[in-house]
């Protein structure tokens, strides 16, 4: 049994602008509604615009300065 609405495309809206957008083959920028907006997006990541949130990763004199603390302790456990 399926319903009607399994037969209609997938609709979201796009990231960028939140205009509604057909998910499909034929939309090559999807999930954006247009290259434009999938630029826009991608310039806000490269800028630090966005951002996954969590930890700060270790830079490398945190990373040194733990291996020299592993070492002074006996190694790593």
């Amino acid at each position: 049994m399926t319903s009607p609405q399994s037969n209609r495309p997938l609709e979201v809206a796009c990231p960028q602008c939140r205009k509604k957008v057909l998910w499909s083959e034929q939309n090559p920028y999807r999930p954006f509604c247009s290259k434009r907006c999938r630029l826009l997006d991608l310039g806000a990541w490269a800028d630090e615009s966005h951002r996954i949130t969590g930890e700060p990763a270790m830079d490398e004199m945190d990373i040194d300065a733990l291996l020299a603390q592993a070492d002074r302790d006996g190694g790593l456990q």
